[in-house]
């Protein structure tokens, strides 16, 4: 057997609310809508990770969601715009990494962050 895809699922009866988070903060594509599912993502490949953590670095809460982009900046600025309050950071992390924490309108935590 051969692990082909991961999904996160997080349960929501306001699934309108993921497409600003998702779809333009993170600039994801809806790749499914069925009305009481709505999946986000991207063509390009992903890697595969599932990771297990008892604090999530430099002393923090662990995130429900680690999310790496190509410009850190460009995804600062975009919460900004968008009112997405910045929980932690951003941060240089000492394991080469350029993070910041967010929520999503569900309350889950997500690192957003680029490997420097």
């Amino acid at each position: 057997m051969k692990v082909r895809r991961i999904v996160t699922n997080i349960a929501s009866t306001e699934l309108n609310k993921a497409n600003v988070f998702y779809g333009k903060f993170l600039g994801l594509d809806t790749l499914m809508d069925h009305g009481w599912i709505r999946t986000f993502g991207s063509d390009e490949k992903m890697t595969l990770q599932v990771s297990v953590a008892s604090e999530g670095g430099s002393g923090t809460s662990v995130p429900d969601l680690s999310i790496e982009v190509d410009d850190l900046s460009a995804a600062l600025e975009r919460a900004k715009e968008l009112g997405i309050s910045v929980e932690y950071g951003p941060a240089d992390e000492p394991w080469g990494v350029r993070r910041f924490y967010v929520r999503d309108p569900f309350g889950k935590l997500v690192n957003v962050l680029q490997h420097q």
